[in-house]
């Protein structure tokens, strides 16, 4: 007789049928909630997509930032609502494009970055109070986001009227992907930096995306993606505090990034436990009182 016991990728074992009775100690008020409510388990609004539709942004970077110009122009006009930057290695990695250590990857991945005159080229003509902005940068995401800022500046659009994220996630450089440039404790000098500028000067953006997304492509279970990610968080967390920020003054603009595979139900599940349990580290731990802090 066929053995009728499933497991998941991370071996986790599907019974052939369930009953009401598998969730006798499940408390749905405390541990589920509703939709827009503390913990926030089922998300952060009430009717979810269906009130407030995602943002739609296409992750594109041409070679040169003319091209990529055009790209973005396009995905607009096509019904994009936002802007995802791809850069190449090099302007990760804090090289401009004619360095010997540059050869063979300048515009491979992503556009290349290297003065605001290639800022401008990108940017032209995009109205940036009207679309925000996702740039996957991390080491360099400081300069990369002051850059951004100017050309907005010279747009006339000031810095309370922009809106996107960067990455500037640099644990999971040394654990997953490789695009470091300095020791730990600078570059976490750095990604507080971020924070404290933009609560003056860029108020709502986003300054960091904690991503959970690399590690599990780098072979990590659903449940050691949501562990790796929110350990990640709590040293940021610490750092910002560490440098004299108020917990409700930056936790609010934290944001998340994680793996989407193809086990529907234990997706879920992961997104589901990485909110509640996020929603109690923010205030449990580090006494966040405003609500936002745990979204």
């Amino acid at each position: 007789m066929t053995d009728p016991r499933r497991v998941t990728d991370e071996g986790i074992e599907i019974r052939p049928v369930y009953a009401p009775g598998d969730l006798a100690q499940f408390d749905p008020e405390r541990e589920l909630g509703w939709p827009g409510e503390w913990p926030f388990t089922r998300g952060i609004y009430r009717s979810m997509y269906r009130g407030r539709l995602w943002t739609m942004r296409q992750y594109a970077g041409m070679a040169t930032a003319a091209q990529t110009n055009a790209r973005f122009r396009y995905l607009l006009e096509h019904g994009q609502t936002g802007l995802s930057v791809a850069f190449d290695l090099p302007t990760q990695m804090g090289y401009d494009s004619d360095h010997p250590r540059a050869q063979g990857e300048v515009g491979k991945t992503g556009v290349a970055i290297d003065s605001i005159d290639d800022m401008r080229r990108l940017l032209d003509g995009i109205p940036l109070d009207q679309a925000t902005t996702s740039m996957t940068i991390n080491a360099t995401a400081a300069i990369l986001l002051l850059l951004y800022e100017l050309v907005a500046e010279e747009q006339g659009i000031p810095g309370d009227r922009l809106g996107g994220t960067v990455q500037n996630d640099i644990l999971k450089e040394y654990t997953a992907r490789g695009t470091y440039i300095y020791p730990p404790e600078p570059s976490m000098r750095l990604v507080t930096d971020i924070f404290a500028y933009c609560q003056s000067r860029i108020p709502r953006w986003n300054t960091i995306s904690i991503s959970g997304y690399h590690m599990r492509e780098a072979g990590a279970t659903a449940v050691q993606e949501v562990a790796f990610t929110l350990a990640d968080a709590i040293a940021y967390v610490r750092a910002a505090l560490d440098a004299g920020l108020a917990i409700d003054e930056f936790a609010p603009r934290l944001s998340f990034f994680f793996a989407c595979h193809m086990n529907l139900f234990e997706e879920v599940a992961k997104f589901r436990a990485a909110r509640r349990m996020w929603a109690r580290i923010v205030t449990e731990r580090f006494g966040a009182r405003d609500p936002r802090s745990a979204m």
